[in-house]
């Protein structure tokens, strides 16, 4: 993968589902729709500034709360690039992932980002650079597999290719 650069939204920690997609607008289904209410619950300004690339950085627990997968969907439609966090709520954590959505843990880059900071990632290495302090992070690495789904923008769409290539209709 190659390298991602975008600017911070900084985030506190517990930021549950419902904040980063309210629950009263699961009756939009259009990706573009969803898109313009990211962090609508918690931060009405987010898709007015967000731009393609950008990324979420929060503490602990982000994405905590409902199993429903609306939360990583919105991100991802709304061009967000990448959520790291301290920890994640694992149902999050597995939705982000299966649909293609960066999700990586770094404990220490919370407390030294502020909103704004230019960000660079290498999504291979876990290496996080603020490019607005000059300062680096480590995040936990993701496993090579994981790393090919969010390659490929997520899970199905890489079994949709493995299968065409082993000859198998998808």
């Amino acid at each position: 993968m190659t390298l991602l650069r975008g600017k911070a939204f900084v985030y506190g920690a517990n930021i549950d589902t419902d904040q980063i997609y309210p629950a009263p607008l699961l009756t939009i289904t259009d990706a573009d729709k969803v898109g313009e209410h990211a962090m609508e619950g918690v931060d009405p300004d987010f898709v007015r500034e967000c731009r393609p690339g950008d990324m979420i950085v929060a503490g602990t627990n982000f994405g905590c709360g409902s199993s429903r997968e609306h939360a990583a969907v919105t991100l991802k439609a709304a061009g967000v690039s990448a959520v790291i966090a301290a920890s994640f709520g694992r149902i999050f954590f597995r939705n982000a992932i299966n649909l293609g959505l960066l999700a990586l843990v770094c404990k220490d880059l919370h407390a030294h980002v502020s909103r704004g900071d230019r960000l660079s990632l290498d999504p291979a290495t876990g290496q996080i650079l603020n490019e607005t302090t000059g300062q680096t992070f480590q995040a936990e690495p993701l496993s090579d597999y994981i790393l090919n789904i969010v390659r490929h923008g997520g899970i199905k769409p890489m079994m949709r290719e493995l299968m065409q290539k082993n000859g198998q209709p998808s």
